[in-house]
């Protein structure tokens, strides 16, 4: 980056040396390693010649670090969880793409562009594409047995188990092996086969410490009141510091324990770094997304792997810098060349197909962009398309709009998003506008957290003028708190009154709780403010029918026929038989309290019918098999409605069999309920003939949710005929 940027060589690696160490010490990261990235490189190298010395820039980068510190305890990382995952995927997968097609060259020894320029554009006048062109023509014969040799290692190393799980990384068998095969080279190989310095790592090298730190830049004070330099802090910052975020997510990512790094915590690290690599002569520094992989795909587990990275940095470069100027390029670039191909891997592209095409889009995207431009613009072309997905999502679903069916009439429902932007007006507008005159509208924002002005206006003009202009009801719900201008009130009735329950029909209760039936199987469930009904009931109850059902705790008759607080009696007893007590209960819920509907409902795999199957056929009594000395009662009753003929002991029953008949049973079993309410009652019978009420029977279907009214029995029915109808 350093010799991309036009800066002395020493700052690159003293920006490496403090993010391996200090930054890894401070940062909360345990797999991310900070050092100059190459995502500054432009910034770097316009800034240095805009501020004319690389001593005043140095300032620039420290003021930048300040800042840095600043965001971090102001707790500006939050904007990290705004990065959409497609983007952070996309970043991973494009710098993969990189890696690979920019280390292609310096696999077989072709070096005209620095180690480790990311961008597309090269400082040779070259992009990747043309270079890896080039490349074919400059094949280095040294370089490139290098960097063969180096891949077939990496590769054998990861699919032998032994030389994988070996507490030594592949990465550092590579660069000895590079610098063996370079030595052997040098000294039995012809002069075609010697690999040059120029193909070599190229790090400065000082006699002693003091010769060392004559290579150091120290920034200039002076420029404190030159306001180019505050400039570019700011913009070093801004980009430094959403770079790192965004390769702190991507490293989170990759992390094979899927560990959490804390963004506040990270910029407050990277600030530190920068004000001291500011400060003797470094280059500014980000978390870097191809160190932190590397350091991740060779086994590191913890940041001691940064902080080591560091110290090994700083010792090499302190005590042996020839040797490392003895590393073929070719080894590096093979190391990097498989971290990308892991990157990139073809896993990561299906598992974005698969996830559609909001997601697969901005993903590709990303990767495209980046490998076309750079590392920042890339990923701000990301972000514009993940956001325009995201607007003209919006921008077609800003809202759900269905018809409800409640007991006063239908109800359209506009269910408003949880934002509701001004890109929303246009569909609201239209949804409005389609409600035909004297329709009902409720508008729903309970689970909306904003709406714009723009928004607000449109609802308070329709409430106030269309609405009432066209005869239109207009309920609104969530407002109240939110939203003082825009009050709650709800206009139409969701539970059962007594001017509803008068108003009813026996044979509209019917169809009430087919429609209830159907929603509850479609997972469409009316909508209801508890509160409200709890309020609205709490001075009296008018419920429309009552409902005779098992005590089955998975028939709840409210949730099956999506009912109301107050909109039914409900009555359970084991086997939904017609005792005295029962009768009683039914006999008020209609007579006195006004029910229209009486429901006798049985269900499949009824317990209590099960075990008055096993009982009969098996000529045992309740209390004998299960110690139940009340059970009998009940399974007496239930017994009436088995065949004895029919019967057969266990062992008997053919698969499914049992089942089947046990079932038929229930249906039987309802049947001979409403016979007995019909000649137990003269009460119900005679308001039966008299047209006050309707008897009807179901089972319930607990493995489909569907309940099926086999039979009905009212005003112009004989009490003794109980003709069949077909289930809707």
């Amino acid at each position: 980056m350093a010799l991309a940027s036009n800066a002395p060589l020493i700052s690159g690696i003293v920006a490496g040396i403090i993010g391996g160490i200090l930054v890894g010490v401070l940062s909360g990261s345990q797999t991310s390693v900070s050092g100059p990235a190459a995502g500054l490189t432009a910034i770097v190298a316009a800034q240095i010649g805009k501020l004319g010395s690389f001593e005043t820039f140095l300032l620039a980068v420290m003021i930048a670090g300040v800042m840095q510190i600043i965001l971090g305890l102001c707790r500006a990382g939050f904007i990290a969880a705004f990065f959409p995952s497609s983007v952070i995927k996309g970043l991973l997968a494009a710098i993969g793409v990189i890696l690979v097609l920019k280390q292609i060259p310096h696999v077989v020894g072709h070096d005209p562009d620095p180690e480790g320029d990311m961008y597309f554009l090269q400082p040779d006048h070259e992009n990747t594409f043309t270079e890896i062109w080039s490349a074919l023509f400059d094949i280095q014969p040294g370089a490139a047995l290098v960097g063969v040799l180096s891949i077939l290692m990496m590769v054998l190393w990861d699919k032998i188990k032994l030389l994988k799980s070996s507490v030594v990384p592949a990465p550092l068998v590579v660069v000895l092996l590079g610098v063996g095969i370079s030595m052997l080279l040098k000294q039995y190989g012809s002069a075609a086969w010697v690999i040059e310095a120029t193909h070599m790592v190229q790090v400065p090298v000082a006699k002693d410490i003091s010769a060392f730190m004559g290579f150091l830049v120290f920034p200039n004070f002076s420029a404190l009141g030159n306001p180019a330099v505050y400039g570019a802090a700011i913009t070093i910052a801004i980009v430094a510091s959403l770079e790192t975020l965004l390769n702190l997510e991507a490293v989170d990512k990759i992390d094979p324990q899927r560990r959490s790094s804390p963004p506040n915590r990270e910029l407050i690290a990277q600030g530190i770094g920068n004000v001291t690599s500011g400060l003797i002569g470094g280059l500014p520094m980000t978390s870097v997304i191809v160190r932190s992989s590397v350091n991740i795909i060779a086994g590191g587990k913890t940041k001691l792997s940064a902080f080591v990275h560091g110290c090994l940095l700083l010792g090499c470069v302190l005590l042996v810098p020839g040797w490392l100027n003895q590393i073929p390029l070719a080894a590096l670039g093979a190391i990097l060349l498989m971290t990308g191909l892991k990157l990139a891997s073809p896993s990561l592209v299906r598992q974005m197909w698969n996830e559609g095409r909001n997601q697969f889009l901005p993903f590709i995207i990303t990767v495209v962009a980046i490998v076309l431009t750079d590392l920042l613009i890339g990923i701000l072309i990301g972000l514009a398309a993940s956001i325009s997905f995201i607007l003209h999502s919006n921008m077609r679903r800003p809202l759900r709009k269905f018809m409800e069916q409640h007991i006063t009439g239908d109800v359209l429902r506009i269910e408003l998003a949880n934002q509701v932007s001004f890109f929303s007006r246009g569909k609201l507008e239209e949804t409005l506008r389609s409600v035909p005159k004297g329709g009902h509208v409720l508008l729903d924002a309970r689970s909306t957290d904003y709406i714009d002005a723009d928004i607000l206006g449109l609802i308070h003009d329709f409430q106030h003028k269309t609405a009432k202009a066209r005869g239109i009801k207009l309920s609104m719900a969530g407002f109240k708190d939110k939203y003082p201008q825009i009050k709650d009130h709800i206009q139409f009735l969701d539970y059962s009154t007594r001017a509803v329950q008068s108003s009813l029909t026996p044979e509209r209760v019917l169809e009430i709780f087919k429609e209830g039936n159907e929603r509850f199987r479609e997972g469409r469930h009316l909508t209801r403010d508890i509160g409200r009904l709890v309020d609205a009931t709490s001075a009296g109850q008018f419920p429309m029918a009552v409902v005779l059902s098992c005590i089955d705790s998975r028939t709840p008759a409210e949730l099956v026929f999506d009912l109301s607080l107050g909109d039914i009696f409900s009555v359970r007893i084991a086997g939904n038989v017609a005792h005295d007590k029962v009768l009683g209960s039914i006999e008020y819920s209609c007579a006195v309290a006004g029910a229209k509907m009486i429901l006798v409902m049985g269900h499949t795999s009824c317990g209590a019918v099960n075990a008055a199957v096993d009982l009969i056929c098996s000529n045992q009594t309740a209390a004998e098999a299960t110690g139940c000395v009340n059970l009998d009662s009940l399974v007496i009753e239930i017994q009436q409605s088995v065949d004895l003929s029919t019967c057969k002991r266990d062992g008997a029953w053919l698969p499914g069999e049992k089942d089947a008949y046990a079932n038929e049973v229930s249906r039987r079993n309802v049947l001979r309920t409403m016979r007995m309410i019909m000649e137990r009652s003269s009460t119900l019978a005679g308001m039966i003939q008299e047209g006050k009420l309707m008897l009807v029977g179901s089972l319930y279907d607990i493995q489909t949710g569907m309940v099926s009214f086999f039979q009905t029995q009212g005003s112009s029915r004989s009490p003794l005929s109980i003709p069949m109808v077909e289930a809707i």
